[in-house]
C-alpha cells in the first residue's frame, strides 16, 4: 500500500461510523429482501470451495514478489491474464501504464560503535545510493521533526534516526500507522535540511522479530538527496538506549539503490458483462505489484485474488447482472501510483458511467464491511444508507460496518470525476505485523477468511451491478 495516500487510509480508524441494527427484518422493497435468496446462494457457493486459494499459492510461489519495473511483474501481469482468460471473463486485456524503476541492489547496514553488530534494515523504496564504500557516521537519534528541529546544528554530517513509536492497535482507534508512516515518506528531507548525510527510519509496526518494513518515500523538491533506509524495532531501540545514555553510536551504510528510467507496465482488466446496461461500470480491484520482499500475499495478491474470483463465483452460477462488473488489478500502487492515475485519464470519458469503484487493499483477514467516498456529499448520503441495506445480506459472515471517509489508493483519482469509491474493510489487528516485509507469505493466509472475503465482495459487487437505481441514486416513486 503507497505510504502517501494511505497514511490515514490504513490507519482503519472509522472515521464516520454509521453502524446499522442489521438483526432487523429488512422491508418488502429494500435490496436485502430483493436478493436475499440470490445473495445466499453466492455465499454458499463461494464458501464451499472456490479458486482463489490456488490462484493465490501460484502467484505467491510461482512469481513471488512484484515490484514495478521487475520481470516478476511482467510474469504476474502474463499470469493474471492467463487465469482470467480461462475462467471465460470478457475482454480480459493490458491497458498500458509507464511505472518508476527503482531498484534495490546489494545493502546493509553495520553498528561499528560501540560495537560491532549488522543491523536489519532494508532500503525505502527511490531512495538514492550510498558510495560503494558507504556511509559512515555518528547516529543521532530523534522521536519527532520538533526534536530534529530543537538539536539545531547537531544534525550536520550525522546519520539521522527517526526513532517514532507506532503503538499498538486499538479496536477503538485503530493501528497509529498514519502518524508513524510520516517519518518514513518525508524523513530524508527533514534530515537532508539539517545536514545529516543518511536518514534511519524505526519500521511502521507495532510487533516485530527484528524484521525491517521498507516501503516508499519521496524527495519532493528537496535539493539535497540522502539515502534512507529503515531499521528493525529492536535496532531503532537498541541505538536510542545507546545514545539515552551517552554513548557515541557509528553506524556504516551501504546502499546500491538506484531509479533506471521508467519502465512499461499495465493494468489487467477482466470483465462480467452486463445483460442490459453493459456501459455502466462497477469496478472491484486489487493491486497486483508488491514490494520486493516476501510473497506480496497479503499486500495484495489477495485483494487481486478476492475481485479476480468474486466474478469467477457469479460466471460459474450464472449470473449475469444488468451492469458489467470489471475487474482491475492495478499496476504501481506502491511506489507511485501510475496505475490509478493512468485509469483514471485513459477512461476519463467513461467516468460518469462507473457506478462505483471498489478496493481491497487491507489484507486477507475476517470481512468487516465497506467505506464509501464521493464529491457529491448528497450522493454519498444515499450510497450509505443503500449500503447498509445492502450489508444485511452479508450477516451470515458476520456484523458488516458500513461508513465514510476513505477508500482506497489506487481508485482513488476517479473521485474528481464524480465516481462513489469503496474500501473492502478487514478486521486490523494484524496487517502491519507483515506489512511489507520478508513476512509477508502466502502462509499467513487463511484460506477460509479468504473464502469470506470472496463471498463478501461477490455479493456487493452483484447487487451493485444489478440494483434497480444507481449507487447513489434516488428511486423515482411510481406513479400512483
Amino acid at each position: 500500500m503507497n505510504a502517501f495516500f494511505a497514511a490515514w487510509f490504513l490507519a482503519m480508524v472509522p472515521v464516520l461510523a454509521y453502524p446499522e441494527p442489521q438483526g432487523a427484518k429488512p422491508s418488502a422493497d429494500s435490496l436485502a429482501a430483493k436478493y436475499q435468496l440470490t445473495a445466499s446462494r453466492i455465499i454458499t457457493a463461494a464458501l464451499a470451495g472456490n479458486d482463489g486459494y490456488r490462484k493465490l499459492e501460484d502467484l505467491c510461489l510461482t512469481i513471488g514478489h512484484r515490484l514495478s519495473g521487475s520481470p516478476q511483474l511482467e510474469k504476474a501481469i502474463d499470469w493474471a491474464m492467463a487465469e482470467m482468460k480461462k475462467d471465460g471473463h470478457e475482454s480480459v486485456r493490458r491497458e498500458k501504464v509507464m511505472v518508476p524503476h527503482w531498484v534495490r541492489g546489494r545493502e546493509s547496514a553495520t553498528m561499528l560503535e560501540p560495537r560491532a553488530e549488522e543491523l536489519h534494515m532494508l532500503g525505502l523504496g527511490g531512495s538514492v545510493g550510498t558510495p560503494p564504500e558507504g556511509i559512515t557516521a555518528e547516529v543521532l537519534v530523534v522521536a519527532s521533526k520538533e526534536e530534529l528541529d530543537a538539536a539545531g546544528d547537531k544534525a550536520k554530517g550525522k546519520i539521522v534516526l527517526f526513532n517514532n513509536v507506532m503503538p499498538p492497535y486499538d479496536p477503538q482507534t485503530g493501528s497509529g500507522y498514519g502518524k508513524a508512516v510520516h517519518f518514513r515518506g518525508r524523513g530524508a528531507i527533514y534530515a537532508a535540511e539539517k545536514g545529516a548525510v543518511a536518514c534511519l527510519v524505526r519500521s511502521v509496526t507495532a510487533k516485530s522479530l527484528r524484521s525491517p518494513h521498507t516501503g516508499g518515500m519521496g524527495y519532493r523538491d528537496a535539493p539535497v538527496k540522502i539515502p534512507a533506509a529503515a531499521i528493525s524495532v529492536e535496532d531503532a531501540d537498541t541505538i536510542a538506549r545507546l545514545q539515552a545514555k551517552g554513548v557515541k553510536v557509528v553506524v556504516n551504510l551501504k546502499m546500491e539503490a538506484k531509479s533506471l528510467p521508467d519502465a512499461e507496465s499495465a493494468n489487467v482488466v477482466g470483465e462480467l458483462r452486463g445483460s442490459t446496461l453493459p456501459d455502466e461500470i462497477v469496478i472491484i480491484s486489487g493491486h497486483l505489484d508488491s514490494w520486493d520482499v516476501g510473497h506480496g500475499a497479503h499486500d495484495d495478491g489477495g485483494g487481486c485474488v478476492m475481485a479476480m474470483e468474486a466474478i469467477n463465483v457469479l460466471r460459474k452460477l450464472k449470473l449475469t447482472p444488468k451492469r458489467t462488473i470489471r475487474v482491475v488489478l492495478w499496476t504501481n500502487e506502491e511506489n507511485g501510483l501510475a496505475g490509478g492515475k493512468t485509469y483514471a485519464a485513459d477512461h476519463e470519458s467513461e467516468l460518469p458511467k462507473h457506478v462505483a469503484a471498489i478496493e481491497s487493499d487491507s489484507g486477507v483477514f475476517t470481512p468487516t464491511g465497506y467505506s464509501l467516498e464521493c464529491l457529491d456529499k448528497d450522493r454519498e448520503a444515499v450510497a450509505l444508507e443503500q449500503m447498509h441495506d445492502i450489508a444485511r445480506l452479508l450477516t451470515s459472515i458476520g456484523p458488516m460496518n458500513i461508513d465514510t471517509g476513505h477508500s482506497g489508493a489506487d481508485v482513488g483519482a476517479m473521485k474528481p470525476g464524480g465516481v462513489i469509491l469503496m474500501g473492502h474493510s478487514v478486521e486490523g489487528s494484524t496487517y502491519f505485523d507483515y506489512h511489507h516485509t520478508f513476512a509477508d507469505t502466502i502462509d499467513k493466509i487463511d484460506a477460509k477468511k479468504l473464502d469470506q472475503n470472496i463471498a463478501v465482495m461477490a455479493v456487493v459487487a452483484y447487487v451493485l451491478a444489478d440494483m434497480p437505481v444507481r449507487l447513489g441514486e434516488i428511486p423515482v416513486p411510481s406513479s400512483p
